[in-house]
């Protein structure tokens, strides 16, 4: 019996031992077939069992199995697939998409994860979509392709900023752009010297994908900066596999989207004569008709300005016809565009490297814009369980740059100019006042130098250590280095150098800004239906602002241009600045049968920006979600093959105010050269964030077997505690104080569509539509305090409680009087009455710089090796103040130059026109009103491109793998009633939160007609 019960055992264990034998650890990794980005959260169970494993964030797994087992891998919005293990120990996985909406990776907040487990709202969109587009920033090439996010260039002047509002403008005096992550680092994009736009160093050709954090569930994460929106930038990397190159370039030209018509010198001198004869009539003098009246006449003054205007040449006989407008725009603008890459990898290291060089010469004249870039990402496998890695991105950015919009040096104010001027004397100089009517900015080009250079580093390091299976822990350090120098010089025939022998001005600006996240992941299937997914964490982050400006005059010679050279150091001054942010996060994401989905939030933000009483703040935030075409009753319905519904609401803050406007500050004073202190700032304690709770429901469907996608969203953001500078009473010694003090309101819908509408395998179609509403409110202000008018008599922006920020408040123009000529305005806003008194005018609002609606539709086809798309963007419902229209559209008012609408001014009792008559000097309904106003909607054909990609065959003898030929168009075509330039306007030196919509010799957008070449190897 011993011996049968020894045998027995030695069996048992035998057997355990080859069953031991044939379980092994089975590792890989899940990608999507759709972008070969990894799959996290996808379940990997051992069919028949209820053991199994989920993916991490990046798409790994390790599980137990035995030889003869077969893994299942399932996933919301894939195609369930089924491997057999066999021999192996790694088996790699690419899933299929089953509904494409569901499938798409996207990533979100310190992690990722696919569109079926998404409760918020997030715009995504692929770097390759706007790849190779001529534009110097990437926020330009994302117009009208994203719903919900307004894009809108503020003139066609390079390296200029570009306004971005996510779901509408939030606050009064804070910062309105949203936050921008370049993987996990909130870079620094605002703050640059002058105009310039920090974004514009980033090449975004190195740019996977672009995802915007719209609703309070996906960017509460982000706290007390997410009010505005989050656009979350991952850059590229590489890829396990032999190493592929890729080289582009690109060669294009540019011209203005549009000229304005202006008088030739027969119609300048028409109507300016005519302008001082009709004043000369109001007097009761007939110059023309009794010679004795012409001395001293208004005639008699308009003839002597002409004389001089003409210079050598002779305005009776119209010797000289300059067209001004031509002399402002540079007939050789154009774009050069050169990129290589290379990316690969192996088990171990994964590698992606590459350097671009951009040049655009602008279409104004003495404006271009270069840029030079090189990128290395860098990932590595260390072990089972460690990974590092590097994103260092560095770049070098040169810009000449020109004048504000206001500053008569700016080149589309040649256009002032009277077309009687010659542009040079008889010795070849350029005319100059008091010949040329106004200064002739030409001077510039030959005797001034304005140039700005940027060196950017924006890089970041990371280290993942795997705990367990089911939790790992990652630090991210990163680093935003921005330095820059503007170097101006100006000569001593220039306007600013003129009277101090020449003009210099150098200033030097050093932003410092770094950052760490370090946070734990957790994730794990219960029950093969419960997914649970834990992220939690902190951030710092502190950045550091150094500014020093030096400024001289008197040079001996216009050739020398450094400071070194100026005998007179007239200015100087620097300054330190910084602020901190120290934050702790989690966020929770949880699915129950495929179908079922929550996510909650909270993060907990500190800032030193403001008071001792209000440090940190909570931002919460909770969603849910329903996929309804998982449910049996829906599931395998051809014709519905997605319904989806999710709802939000949380809370997002805005922090975007100086670094100090919470404590009591003090400013240097001397007095008799004696050094002093003395008050510049009351101090407020209490001081905290904007808030803003926002409440989102949607839904994403699918019909005809994903032929057709979409979405549906209604949003409604409640923002309060406005930070606005609050009337003191004078008693304190200070004229403001920032408050948290008034509410806005923004709500509206977005619009998506997508549609497979021709899938042949030699011909496709796919087109998709975004439209989007905003509605936007201001709610409350200070305590009984209803407005805050317009604060220039020049221009119509204003706040107003019940209306829009920033809408147009004026007189209404009412037209001309047929019986006089006089112009006319409304005496009330019945619009009953009217007056030729301007200041009697009624005050009322006349227009909104909002748009109602903007959006964009795409086209994709396909056709054997050929490929086209075009995006028409469009803008609808906005007005346009033209502010240059009080000079060049005033019937007449002085020598400006006018545009030729002008010639219908009145003339005769009886004509009916909305022209007043010329009057020299009356400003006969040139005054800041509706006269100026237009509709600014407008549909531009934005992006056009065609390709031809080489037939393999070819390629494979000449050893290449890919080889593309495109031509690209840049706002090819453009639909408005606008009268001005361009209606995608706002004039630089008055763009702000409430200065919006307004046109002040403002250039044009560029038209970009461009040929490339994208070969891969």
């Amino acid at each position: 019996m011993t011996k049968n019960l020894l045998s027995a055992l030695l069996c048992f264990f035998f057997l355990g031992s080859i069953a031991n034998a044939q379980t092994k650890t089975v590792t890989g990794t899940v990608i999507s077939v759709e972008d070969n980005l990894p799959l996290p959260g996808v379940n990997v169970i051992i069919k028949g069992t209820t053991s199994g494993a989920v993916t991490d964030l990046d798409g790994n797994y390790t599980i137990q199995a035995a030889s003869d087992q077969t893994l299942v891998y399932s996933f919301v919005g894939f195609e369930s697939q089924e491997a057999l293990v066999g021999n192996r120990s790694v088996i790699d996985i690419t899933m299929q998409l089953d509904a494409k909406t569901l499938g798409e990776v996207v990533v979100v907040g310190f992690g990722s994860m696919t569109k079926g487990d998404l409760t918020g709202n997030i715009a995504s969109i692929k770097g390759a979509e706007i790849a190779n587009i001529p534009v110097p920033n990437f926020q330009e090439a994302l117009q009208g392709r994203l719903a919900g996010v307004f894009v809108e260039s503020s003139s066609g002047k390079l390296g200029e900023g570009v306004k971005i509002r996510v779901r509408g403008t939030t606050s009064i005096s804070g910062g309105n752009e949203p936050l921008y992550i370049i993987d996990g680092l909130p870079i620094t994009s605002g703050g640059a010297i002058g105009l310039f736009n920090p974004l514009a160093d980033i090449n975004f050709n190195d740019i996977e994908s672009f995802e915007v954090l719209k609703d309070a569930s996906a960017a509460a994460i982000y706290g007390a900066r997410a009010a505005n929106g989050v656009v979350l930038i991952t850059t590229k990397s590489g890829s396990k596999g032999k190493t592929k190159f890729n080289v582009g370039i690109q060669r294009g030209v540019s011209s203005p989207t549009r000229k304005r018509e202006f008088l030739n010198s027969s119609e300048f001198v028409e109507l300016m004569r005519e302008a001082g004869y009709n004043n000369d009539l109001r007097n009761g003098l007939d110059p023309i008709n009794n010679p004795a009246d012409f001395e001293d006449s208004d005639l008699e003054f308009v003839e002597s300005r002409l004389d001089r205007y003409s210079g050598w040449s002779d305005w009776r006989t119209l010797e000289t016809d300059t067209d001004w407008q031509e002399q402002a725009f540079n007939p050789d603008a154009g774009v050069t565009n050169v990129n290589f890459s290379a990316s690969g990898g192996d088990e171990k290291t994964k590698f992606y490297f590459s350097t671009a060089y951009d040049k655009q010469d602008g279409i104004l004249i003495r404006n271009d814009f270069e840029r030079i870039s090189v990128r290395l990402n860098l990932d590595h496998q260390v072990n089972e369980r460690f990974t590092l890695g590097a994103n260092l991105g560095v770049s070098r950015t040169r810009n000449n740059r020109l004048a504000d919009d206001n500053q008569f040096n700016n080149p589309i104010q040649l256009v002032a100019l009277a077309p009687i001027t010659p542009i040079r004397d008889l010795e070849g100089q350029l005319y100059d006042r008091p010949t040329a009517t106004y200064y002739n900015n030409l001077i510039d080009s030959e005797n001034a130098q304005w140039l700005n250079t940027s060196f950017r580093n924006i890089s970041n390091i990371y280290g993942e250590y795997k705990l367990t299976e089911k939790l790992k822990f990652r630090s991210e350090f990163g680093v935003d280095v921005m330095n820059q120098n503007e170097e101006q010089f100006f000569g001593s025939r220039t306007n600013l150098g003129l009277s101090t022998n020449g003009f210099a001005r150098s200033r030097w600006l050093r932003i410092f800004n770094y950052n760490t996240n370090n946070y734990f992941t957790y994730t794990n299937t219960f029950a093969e239906k419960h997914n649970l997914e834990v992220v939690g964490g902190m951030q710092f982050q502190k950045s550091e602002d150094n500014f020093t400006s030096v400024e001289g005059q008197e040079f001996p010679l216009d050739e020398l241009r450094t400071l070194a050279s100026a005998a007179e150091i007239t200015g100087g001054t620097s300054t330190f600045t910084n602020f901190t942010f120290l934050s702790y996060f989690a966020r929770a994401n949880y699915r129950f049968a495929g179908k079922y989905l929550a996510t909650i939030s909270g993060r907990i933000d500190g800032s030193s920006r403001f008071g001792d009483n209000n440090k940190y703040g909570f931002f919460p935030a909770a969603s849910l979600g329903w996929i309804l075409s998982e449910e049996s009753f829906l599931k395998g319905n051809d014709a519905l093959s997605l319904l989806k519904l999710r709802a939000s609401y949380g809370l997002t803050g805005n922090a975007e105010i100086g670094n100090f406007d919470h404590l009591g500050l003090y400013g240097p004073v001397s007095y008799a050269l004696l050094p002093g202190l003395r008050p510049s700032q009351i101090p407020n304690p209490n001081l905290n964030w904007e808030k803003t709770a926002q409440f989102n429901v949607g839904v994403e469907f699918g019909i005809f077997r994903d032929r057709i996608t979409g979405e549906i969203d209604y949003y409604n953001k409640d923002t309060r505690d406005l930070l606005l500078n609050v009337p003191v009473p004078a008693t304190s010694g200070f004229a403001v104080q920032r408050q948290n003090i008034g509410r806005m309101q923004n709500y509206g819908f977005e619009l998506i569509l997508n549609g497979a509408i021709v899938t042949k395998q030699d011909f496709s179609w796919n087109a998709t539509l975004n439209l989007a509403r905003n509605v936007n409110t201001v709610k409350e202000l200070a305590p009984g305090q209803t407005s805050i008018p317009p604060s220039s008599s020049r221009f119509l922006n204003g706040i107003f409680v019940g209306e829009p920020i920033g809408v147009f408040y004026g007189p209404k123009y009412a037209g001309v009087d047929p019986a006089n000529g006089d112009a006319l305005y409304y005496l009330n806003e019945e619009l009953t009455e009217t007056t030729n008194s301007y200041n009697d005018a009624a005050r009322m609002v006349v227009g909104d710089p909002n748009p109602r609606f903007f959006g964009g539709i795409t086209n994709n086809f396909t056709f054997g090796n050929f490929d086209a798309s075009f995006l028409f963007q469009g803008v609808f419902g906005n007005e346009i103040f033209d502010g240059g229209g009080g000079f060049f559209a005033a019937n007449g008012d002085w020598f400006d130059n006018s545009t030729r609408d002008q010639m219908a001014r009145w003339q005769n009792p009886g004509d009916v026109t909305m022209i007043p008559q010329a009057r020299l000097g009356e400003c006969n309904g040139c005054q800041a009103s509706s006269r100026y106003l237009s509709d600014g909607s407008y549909v531009r054909l934005r992006t056009l491109t065609i390709g031809y990609t080489l037939p393999s065959t070819l390629l494979s003898k000449m050893r290449i793998a890919t080889a593309r030929f495109f031509f690209t168009g840049q706002n090819l075509l453009t639909f408005t009633k606008y009268a001005g330039w361009d209606p995608e306007v706002n004039a630089d030196y008055l763009a702000s939160n409430v200065f919006q919509g307004n046109d002040f010799y403002s250039a044009p957008q560029a038209r970009i007609l461009s040929l490339g070449l994208n070969v891969g190897f």
